[in-house]
């Protein structure tokens, strides 16, 4: 007769070094992981337009990269499913490293084709730094999930804001040494994500989804491991609250990105300079990020869904404050601040609501299908809100984001309500 496979033992000390360990690894390799994104993008649509000459191409450039970490969620997810976080990870950086690498050599031979080609590889970048996130709570235990997450969405602030400022240096290093101009850039994003890779590969160890199904008996569970949709569509029918979860990321994120594309151009046709333009996209930025770890301590604290409503509130503040700024930059900040926090708010609530939410062998195909879903409603939101305020204005566009903020709050709100009843 044989005996039922035990759980390992571990004591709650060992479990919290290891996750300490873990969060230290991820937010590492978060930074890095984000300096190579911001490099890579920075001058990206500026060298597809003038690659091609055309402006309207050099848009796709932007859509590539958050096409290519859409397609790149499920594969990446697929991956940590099969063979734990550390393969998902490593997947995902890998592809964004063979991108740059293509860049580099689209750049050479003056091939705008072949450089969307890399970019949409480079989004790989994006989806291992959204897929490290959720690493971050595979070993958390009840009650801070959230708070855990948001240390390693923090992290990426660092390489959002130094990133863009590298370009420059890195092109003229580049220069020095015999690249074509603009192809540093890319080589040293290239860099960054080897090195991320690294860290992953040689550091995250042990594997915390791994070890999470081994302390949770769940070890080799299957349905997580193919037909990763399938099983993300299945899982949701059945758990309401993950999928409610899951459509108040997505919508943070389509409320974010539509309102922040076009924020620019709106402050451009109202005589803004760069300058400006630069200092309202950098305090976004800061509300994206800045705050995220009182975020994931408010919703461990007050639970995640009052501060996914809370989130919802705020990005209805920042529609209304930017749909109703007329030519007032300091108003057009404010909004782009509360957009932000908002957005934070949706993304560390909801990313922990959802893993909270799903037995612990389906999160990670759960887990891909949201990332999936935020990044294709976010390139959607940034085309439907630049049709909006090309037809009407931007004005339009903050009542419209209104209305989708507010009717998700209902949605999240009410069914508690009648079932509290």
């Amino acid at each position: 007769m044989t005996s039922a496979p035990t759980k390992p033992a571990i004591s709650t000390y060992d479990r919290i070094r290891i996750q300490r360990r873990t969060l230290g690894v991820l937010s590492a390799a978060q930074i890095v992981g984000g300096v190579g994104m911001a490099v890579g993008i920075a001058l990206s649509s500026v060298v597809v337009d003038e690659l091609s000459g055309s402006t309207v191409i050099s848009g796709f450039a932007g859509t590539a990269t958050t096409l290519g970490a859409a397609l790149l969620a499920l594969p990446t997810a697929r991956a940590a499913g099969r063979s734990g976080r550390r393969a998902g990870l490593a997947l995902a950086y890998t592809a964004a490293l063979l991108g740059c690498v293509i860049s580099v050599s689209a750049i050479g031979a003056r091939s705008w084709p072949m450089l969307l080609a890399g970019l949409v590889l480079v989004g790989g970048g994006s989806a291992g730094n959204l897929a490290a996130r959720y690493a971050a709570t595979d070993l958390s235990p009840r009650g801070r999930s959230a708070r855990h997450l948001s240390l390693v969405v923090w992290a990426s602030t660092i390489g959002s804001v130094a990133g863009p400022n590298l370009a420059e240096p890195a092109d003229q290093i580049g220069v020095r040494l015999g690249l074509v101009e603009k192809a540093g850039p890319y080589a040293f994003s290239a860099l960054a994500f080897a090195l991320a890779l690294v860290v992953i590969l040689g550091l995250l160890r042990p594997d915390p989804l791994q070890l999470a199904r081994e302390l949770d008996g769940t070890r080799g569970a299957g349905p997580a491991r193919t037909r990763t949709i399938r099983t993300a569509w299945e899982t949701l029918r059945t758990t309401p609250m993950a999928f409610r979860a899951l459509v108040m990321i997505a919508v943070s994120h389509t409320a974010m990105v539509s309102v922040m594309s076009m924020t620019p151009v709106k402050l451009h046709h109202d005589g803004s300079d760069l300058e400006v333009i630069g200092i309202v996209i950098s305090l976004h930025i800061a509300g994206m990020y800045m705050l995220s770890p009182v975020v994931g301590w408010l919703a461990d604290r007050a639970g995640k869904v009052p501060v996914l409503v809370l989130g919802m509130a705020l990005l209805l503040g920042a529609a209304t404050l930017a749909g109703t700024a007329g030519h007032g930059v300091a108003q057009v900040t404010a909004a782009l601040v509360l957009l932000g926090l908002g957005w934070s708010c949706g993304l560390v609530a909801g990313s922990a609501l959802v893993t909270e939410s799903v037995p612990i062998e389906r999160r990670p195909a759960v887990q891909g299908l949201s990332d999936l879903l935020m990044n294709v409603c976010g390139a959607t939101g940034t085309i439907v809100a630049g049709a909006i305020v090309s037809a009407f204005s931007y004005s339009a566009l903050g009542l419209g984001v209104g209305v989708m903020v507010t009717l998700a709050a209902l949605w999240l709100v009410l069914p508690r309500r009648r079932d509290a009843r």
